[in-house]
């Protein structure tokens, strides 16, 4: 038996792959069953046509760890390898058997889903292992070999008896602990188990390993009474359910499948609202398997939530969070990806950012998206659970991309309405409208309740058309990116830009502010810069006072930017309007006249009326009291 060296740089290479490739050691049970399952593939494709004296039920992947001599075995009654074969692709770095079987004769193996693809997945083994022996027979073989290596240093390959059939055992011994690494956890029970269930739980071969299983113990004759005895004993346990659900066929699941499903792998023991269950045979092909969940997640809006679905290659998991594949407006999706035509990186831990990957995220985007309108559609009530656990983040969605996704998002936003308080969409609402309503107008409010009771609310409303009532901060900065819908603009009724009269009532009211102008000064001088004007109205119906603002900084706005951490506040432009046609504008006028002081007085307390009217704070509380006592007086 001589010692050989790797080959092309092989030292090096070899240390590159075992410090810096792969970020987490894990990894290389993935890897090394995943060369399992390709042996195994590689056998039965070999063996169509003839016979074998085995069944494709007869092809397993076996686990075996020894925590007495600290080993860990993989096992696999695939093709095996030849000794020349151990040579080529052992002893050559970045040489993929499973890669040539492929593609080699030129035959059409389309249907053979092999994993493996660069031939530097085996040598992961080293991150944990001081030692790697691979025993394999090649199929049909009376010989078989042994490979064995420490690591850079090289390699022997040598005459063995093992295993008597075809087939390749690679055994493992494991690195001592130390205080930040605990490479004994790779021979427990649980550990092993978990690490199959997360990364090759749909491997197309069982897994098996032997397990301790606590069962109830025999009861010798005439010991029924006593109570029942259990003992350990070990038993063959298969750790993969091999079958992905995303596989088969929609009519063959059932709601309970797809809802167990669900539960067991994202945590989450109520149902989801809506389940999409595709499968693409184009270019790239793929299935994928979605959840929109029913509530939010605990985490949702903290740091530690993200997003991404989860990614399989083959049934193998690359990754079980891959952000790219959804936009952050849709980033409660749950759910998984499986593609055969993915181009991953040396390590399969992350993606090249590829046309694939760009275009599955578009497709699945579109998907979600249409199965959303559907579910609109079809389940109004389910739509609105779903929306009032995540309509902000589609907000977001056109608020975060200045109404770049305006398109994609406009028809899956609901609002309620003053008609009858029901939510309504954007395309409702526009169907509804008046041939006379000059936009889509709204109003903004701490609760629905509340914008009830604007005076604004109340003008549009006599005046037949409806008013969307908007109760979140980020409601109005939506519709501001958005700027109109279908053509319509979008208009507060609480700004300046609200116009429910004629033309007839508009010189009334011109004439009536131009007759009025000093009262209105005045009121303007005593208020100072808390308004930029004072004004006449006639669209406050039985109220006597309001405030409306310029249409780029509303009062809502102004009360939203302020509670963030900015060093410089923003302030609306204010303009305090009077009912032309209440009491109190024929009062003030009289006033005016004989008691310029008392309409001062008048003017600070309709101010702070119209500051409590919209949701606006009062300066000075302490002070409005002491006037409503002066004046009452």
């Amino acid at each position: 038996m001589r010692k050989k060296q790797f080959k092309a740089e092989s030292k090096k290479l070899l240390d590159m792959m075992i410090n810096s490739i792969y970020t987490h050691k894990e990894i290389f049970l993935r890897e090394l069953i995943s060369n399992a399952s390709d042996a195994l593939d590689k056998q039965y494709y070999n063996s169509l046509g003839e016979d074998t004296g085995m069944s494709r039920n007869e092809y397993v992947i076996r686990i075996e760890p020894d925590k007495e001599v600290r080993t860990l075995k993989i096992i696999d009654n695939g093709c095996g390898m030849t000794g020349e074969e151990l040579e080529v692709n052992l002893g050559t770095i970045a040489k993929s058997g499973s890669l040539d079987f492929k593609n080699e004769n030129g035959e059409d193996k389309t249907d053979v889903e092999i994993i493996g693809q660069f031939g530097v997945g085996f040598y992961s083994a080293f991150m944990v292992s001081d030692r790697v022996v691979v025993e394999s027979r090649a199929n049909g073989s009376d010989q078989a070999y042994r490979w064995s290596s420490n690591g850079a240093e090289g390699y022997y390959i040598e005459k063995s008896d093992y295993p008597e059939n075809h087939g390749t055992v690679i055994t493992l011994y494991l690195k001592q602990d130390t205080d930040d690494e605990k490479y004994g956890e790779f021979l427990e029970e649980y550990e092993l188990e978990s690490l199959v269930k997360k990364y090759s739980d749909y491997i197309r071969y069982p897994i098996m390993m032997k397990c301790e299983n606590r069962v109830p113990k025999e009861k010798a004759e005439g010991e029924e009474d006593k109570p029942t005895e259990w003992e350990t004993v070990i038993e063959d346990r298969q750790l993969n359910s091999m079958v992905p659900i995303w596989r088969k066929n929609k009519n063959e699941i059932t709601e309970e499948e797809y809802n167990n499903f669900y539960s067991e792998k994202f945590y989450d023991f109520e149902a989801p609202v809506k389940v999409i269950h595709s499968k693409n045979e184009g270019v790239p092909a793929y299935d994928s398997l979605i959840y929109i969940p029913s509530h939010v997640p605990f985490n949702y809006f903290s740091k530690d939530y993200e997003k991404g679905l989860a990614l399989y290659s083959n049934g193998v998991m690359i990754t079980d969070k891959c952000g790219e594949l959804l936009p952050d407006y849709f980033n409660f999706a749950k759910g998984l990806v499986d593609s055969p035509d993915l181009s991953l990186n040396i390590s399969r831990e992350l993606l090249q950012h590829d046309r694939q990957l760009k275009v599955i995220a578009k497709n699945i985007e579109k998907k979600i998206k249409s199965e959303l309108e559907k579910l609109l559609k079809d389940d109004r009530e389910k739509y609105e659970k779903f929306f009032e656990a995540f309509g902000v983040q589609l907000k977001y969605g056109i608020y975060g991309t200045y109404g770049m996704a305006k398109e994609n998002l406009q028809n899956l936003l609901i609002f309620k309405s003053t008609n009858e308080g029901k939510y309504v969409t954007l395309k409702e609402y526009e169907e509804r409208m008046p041939d006379s309503q000059k936009g889509i107008y709204y109003a903004c409010g701490e609760t629905t309740a509340k914008i009830e009771m604007l005076p604004q609310t109340e003008a549009v409303k006599s005046a037949g058309m409806e008013v969307l009532m908007l109760t979140n901060d980020i409601d109005e900065f939506t519709l501001k990116m958005m700027r109109d819908y279908d053509g319509k603009q979008f208009i507060n009724v609480c700004t300046d830009s609200l116009d429910l009269g004629t033309e007839e009532d508009k010189q009334a009211l011109e004439q009536k502010n131009t007759d009025e102008k000093d009262l209105l000064d005045f009121i303007k001088e005593t208020l100072g810069d808390k308004i930029v004007a004072a004004k006449f109205s006639n669209r406050l119906g039985s109220h006597p006072v309001c405030l409306t603002s310029g249409s780029e900084i509303t009062t809502e706005m102004e009360r939203v930017l302020n509670a963030q951490p900015i060093a410089e506040k923003i302030k609306a432009q204010l303009t305090l309007e009077i009912n032309s046609d209440h009491a109190i504008a024929a009062k003030l006028s009289e006033l005016y006249e004989s008691d310029k002081d008392k309409v001062g007085k008048y003017a600070k307390l309709l101010y702070n009326s119209a500051c409590l009217i919209s949701g606006l704070p009062v300066d000075d509380p302490s002070a409005m009291s002491d006037l409503i006592c002066e004046l009452m007086v």
